[in-house]
């Protein structure tokens, strides 16, 4: 084995993988040094390459495999090796999941300095396979031609997903094996119907065709196809529509989001509905949503629905407290606790998500919850409404990756709620949030990691606290 200090940049080395990081990538160490491996699974040995030296770690990416892992599978999809999605599908489940939990203690011990933590076992997923509800694929003139086939050239259309590290080149998708069934047949049933109009070229800022995101509900199998196009023009997608609407009669919802803007980002200026409803519905528990394409929603109901009994099991609520929800999108949680509270109040940054939320509240008939727009860094400081309001008894706060900023953290301990449930897919920066909040007069009670995605780095945690 190689010295640490005689590791270079560049230079390839045999390594043994010993575990797996928080975000995916295999640990191996040389000498004592961490080195974090890209592509490579527990009880692998591998001829890596040093890709980044550090004074505390290094970085590699598996080249070969030496000797295979005893938790090797079979993996399902023909993309896997350029996709980069479902990093773990060569990972027995059983693996993926125990690594998991293990990495939600990990940071909160790392991060939160938290020693002794009560982590229940992770919540497995059913259904490891064609879970996600939402999938969002690209147009291209660039195709990216996979390792397996550089000898052709490259096709001047393609859909499908970005290639890891490529902003500008899109690997064609046949089957993705986490979406449904049936958006595998709509994804080739546009593929094939699209093939005589230009796609985008992100590069010259040419084409037609940008996006294309398809949903599928679990619960009420209603599905929403949202086209993204770069100009308004929805003649050019006649023929596409009237053979989608045929050929799959579950679909409600059709949509032109077109967007001018040259970054690659697939939110719409404006929309024109072609087919159906503005929206699609879903249901989770005893409520159904209208889902609007830009809408934010769990995309793994099953999952979703574990979630938020979780929630629901960690507020302890009896019928008469007044709960706050944090970061409420489109109001999933808060009305999944309304028959449950006396009142909910949700906060939410995004005004088409409030107004969707306002709308299902409505269209399930729930009078005890009302909505709030305004940027959580200072909505209960600006906002005399919100301001007014009286005291929570429990407060669910679900943010994105980033976390929760300071400013929202001292609002939530002014607040003084009896339990804070803190539901969250970056454990890192949930551990920092919390670590802070128990500074002043919390106490961690409990973590409970969820798998929403397998065959993905990602995990969600819900972690409740309680006033000291």
């Amino acid at each position: 084995m190689n010295e640490p200090n005689t590791i270079k940049k560049g230079m390839d080395v045999e390594l043994e993988i010993e575990s797996l990081a928080f975000g995916g990538m295999g640990v191996s160490r040389i000498n004592e040094k961490v080195t974090f491996v890209k592509n490579a699974i527990p009880g692998q040995t591998v001829t890596a390459r040093i890709t980044k030296k550090r004074t505390s770690y290094l970085e590699a990416r598996s080249l070969e495999v030496i000797s295979e892992s005893p938790h090797f599978v079979a993996v399902k999809c023909e993309h896997f090796a350029d996709c980069g999605g479902c990093t773990f599908q060569n990972l027995d489940y059983e693996q993926q999941v125990s690594a998991k939990e293990l990495q939600v203690k990990d940071v909160f011990r790392r991060i939160g300095g938290f020693k002794d933590v009560d982590c229940d076992s992770i919540v497995k997923c059913e259904e490891i396979f064609h879970y996600r509800n939402k999938m969002e694929f690209t147009f291209s003139n660039q195709e990216y031609v996979p390792e397996s086939e550089k000898e052709r050239s490259p096709s001047k259309f393609a859909l499908g997903l970005h290639a890891p590290g490529r902003w500008d080149k899109i690997l064609n998708i046949n089957e993705c094996h986490i979406q449904t069934e049936v958006a595998n047949e709509i994804l080739n049933s546009i593929k094939e119907l699209s093939s005589g109009i230009e796609p985008y070229n992100i590069r010259e800022h040419t084409g037609f065709l940008r996006n294309v995101m398809i949903r599928v509900a679990a619960n009420t199998n209603e599905i929403m196809v949202n086209i993204v196009t770069s100009r308004d023009e929805p003649q050019t997608l006649d023929t596409m529509l009237d053979s989608l609407t045929t050929k799959f009669p579950n679909i409600t919802s059709i949509v032109n989001n077109i967007t001018t803007r040259k970054a690659g980002v697939s939110m719409g200026e404006h929309q024109i509905v072609l087919h159906g409803n503005e929206y699609m519905l879903e249901k989770l528990g005893d409520y159904e949503f209208m889902i609007s394409a830009d809408s934010f929603f769990q995309t793994n109901t099953r999952q979703a629905e574990k979630l938020y009994d979780i929630v629901l099991e960690e507020s302890q609520l009896t019928g008469n407290e007044i709960v706050y929800d944090l970061f409420c999108g489109t109001g999933s949680i808060s009305l999944f606790l309304s028959k449950h509270a006396k009142m909910v109040y949700g906060f939410e940054l995004v005004m088409s998500a409030v107004q969707d939320a306002m709308q299902n509240a409505i269209h399930n008939k729930v009078k005890n919850a009302w909505f709030f727009g305004g940027n959580l860094e200072n909505l209960f400081r600006e906002n005399p409404e919100a301001r007014g309001l009286e005291l929570p008894d429990v407060i669910v706060v679900d943010p994105p990756r980033a976390g929760l900023h300071v400013k929202t953290i001292e609002d939530i301990i002014e607040k003084s709620p009896k339990r804070i449930v803190y539901v969250s897919c970056n454990p890192a920066s949930q551990a920092r949030d919390i670590a802070l909040l128990c500074n002043e007069k919390y106490e961690l009670k409990k973590l409970r990691p969820v798998d929403m995605f397998p065959h993905t780095p990602h995990v969600e945690n819900v972690a409740t606290l309680i006033l000291k």
